[in-house]
């Protein structure tokens, strides 16, 4: 199991502190139970810095693969992680709403401690689609051709409204 890596947020923006590690794909407990498997690295790099109103924010950057389920065919699918996050230190609750109110950027409270590791996998679950799938021509799974004949068949056949229309001018 890797070392966790936890900061004092402000200390680390003061200190203009840059940190980087790779992490197991198999120690993230919660990321775990979206997984194909648990195989492969994920790699982050942590910065603090000021903004231009001098205010402390971090940055993440995270990068990696990892394999999902795809919900068509079940099977294996390779997920690229390359995600960045920039985040807003705030000191109270108040500020978190009013920063929160602004879409540009998000914030979390500069508490004592920041366990790295946990933001790190916030961030990855964060990111992954709603539901993961092949591109049609790469999953293994097929429409049987009676299906997909009878697909064929309604869209080339006329506007449904058509017959209607026969009616209406009979009449």
């Amino acid at each position: 199991m890797s070392v966790r890596f936890v900061i004092t947020p402000l200390d680390f923006v003061r200190n203009a502190g840059v940190h980087y590690d790779k992490i197991p794909v198999s120690e993230f407990t919660r990321l775990r139970d979206l997984l194909f498997d648990d195989g492969g690295v994920v790699t982050y790099q942590i910065s603090g810095y000021s903004d231009k109103n001098n205010k402390p924010c971090l940055h993440l950057e995270v990068k990696g693969e990892i394999h999902l389920r795809c919900q068509r065919c079940l099977d294996k699918l390779t997920h690229v992680i390359d995600l960045q996050a920039f985040f807003r230190l705030v000191k109270n609750e108040a500020e978190l709403d009013q920063v929160n109110d602004d879409d540009t950027m998000d914030a979390i409270l500069a508490t004592s401690d920041l366990d790295v590791f946990d933001l790190v996998e916030e961030e990855i679950i964060l990111s992954l689609p709603i539901s993961s799938c092949h591109p049609d021509d790469e999953c293994k799974i097929h429409l049987p051709e009676s299906i997909e004949s009878n697909v064929d068949d309604q869209s080339h056949s006329a506007h449904p409204f058509a017959t209607l229309a026969k009616f209406k001018k009979t009449n």
